[in-house]
């Protein structure tokens, strides 16, 4: 296969994920409703993913701290994969399906809300984030991919990316991202 085929095949792809998303049109509003009450009550957001994934939850936290699309007020976001001391303190005490637990345990309260990122649905460390979010009595989002592996039915709202593309999903969970924070910054006035 040539260069120029695999990157035609690659956007028909990408594009057939992304329109896809359309589907998704209750969630989204769902998932957005409840981001919008956390951040209204004062609140804040755990953010938190393994690899492409945690940098895409690095990225989020980061566009809800700084600003997105325009200068506002900063959100209280954190992402719970970006503290190097921190997670390997964790994996090496209690070991690396505990790393997102235990920081949700620190720093959860009533009223938070954890959302994470997993391609597969079979990440351990992000099955006990969610556990352990439910049992501090947060609200949960997650980002999934595949047919949502383990993970599916845990959180609150799932966003479940259909596809069996890893790249496809990332792409696809950057723009619910970007979606989730344009409309959070357009409902939330200063």
């Amino acid at each position: 296969m040539s260069d120029v085929q695999q990157l035609h095949e690659a956007i028909a792809a990408a594009t057939k994920t992304l329109q896809s998303l359309a589907d998704l049109n209750a969630q989204v509003e769902k998932a957005t409703d409840l981001i919008e009450q956390c951040l209204r009550a004062g609140n804040k957001l755990l953010v938190c993913g393994n690899g492409g994934s945690a940098a895409d939850a690095a990225h989020f936290a980061t566009e809800l701290v700084v600003r997105s699309a325009k200068d506002r007020q900063a959100y209280p976001a954190i992402c719970l994969a970006t503290d190097g001391g921190l997670l390997t303190a964790a994996g090496n005490d209690y070991g690396f399906d505990e790393i997102f637990a235990r920081q949700v345990a620190a720093f959860g309260q009533p009223g938070d809300v954890l959302i994470c990122l997993t391609t597969s649905g079979e990440s351990k460390n992000v099955v006990r984030a969610l556990e352990e979010a439910k049992t501090r009595k947060l609200k949960t989002i997650a980002l999934l991919g595949r047919d949502g592996g383990s993970s599916i039915g845990m959180a609150d709202i799932d966003l479940l990316v259909r596809s069996n593309s890893t790249a496809r999903i990332q792409e696809a969970h950057q723009v619910l991202l970007h979606v989730l924070c344009e409309v959070v910054e357009s409902r939330i006035k200063e």
